[in-house]
């Protein structure tokens, strides 16, 4: 189990997409990663734009970034509302400055962008937040998934092989 002894985040808020959460949850347990749900602490519980429901374990204002390997960002609309939350911005950035992996997909370049750590940055997401992206200072690219550095961006749940093929070796 290759991310034996490694916490993860992955974060939630309400209008998830249900593949880029569950997919990457289950994944990253599969790996033996510890995975930690949190949310803004507005809520227990949140539903995706499936109807699935995500339980958080904690909200992102009763932790410390420092404790953690790495952060998963999924899209659909949730990354909106999660950048309406200080503590979920915060989270983003301390780890990103700490030099931990940081992976978003779809929208999720939204969070990266609220964040401020895409000036210079190599990114991809859905096409349609591409001149955000862009507007933040990211060089956007069309590509399945970008690594740059511990950054990780991928476009669509088409990408998730892909992004979580890079997620996991990024953080071994």
């Amino acid at each position: 189990m290759e991310l034996e002894g490694k916490k993860i985040i992955i974060l939630v808020e309400e209008m998830f997409n249900d593949l880029e959460f569950w997919y990457p949850y289950y994944r990253l347990k599969e790996a033996g990663a510890h995975v930690v749900v949190v949310g803004s602490g507005r809520a227990k519980a949140y539903s995706g734009k499936s109807g699935t429901k995500a339980t958080e374990d904690v909200g992102a204002d009763q932790i410390s970034a420092s404790e953690f390997d790495g952060i998963i960002i999924p899209g659909g609309y949730a990354p909106d509302h999660m950048r309406r939350y200080p503590g979920m911005v915060k989270l983003v950035k301390e780890l990103f400055e700490a030099q931990k992996v940081v992976a978003a997909i779809c929208h999720a370049g939204w969070m990266l962008a609220s964040a401020r750590i895409l000036e210079g940055r190599k990114v991809t997401s859905f096409f349609a937040i591409k001149d955000d992206l862009i507007h933040a200072g990211a060089n956007w690219v069309d590509e399945e998934v970008v690594i740059d550095g511990k950054l990780i961006t991928s476009r669509r749940p088409d990408d998730l092989p892909a992004f979580m093929r890079a997620v996991i070796k990024e953080v071994m």
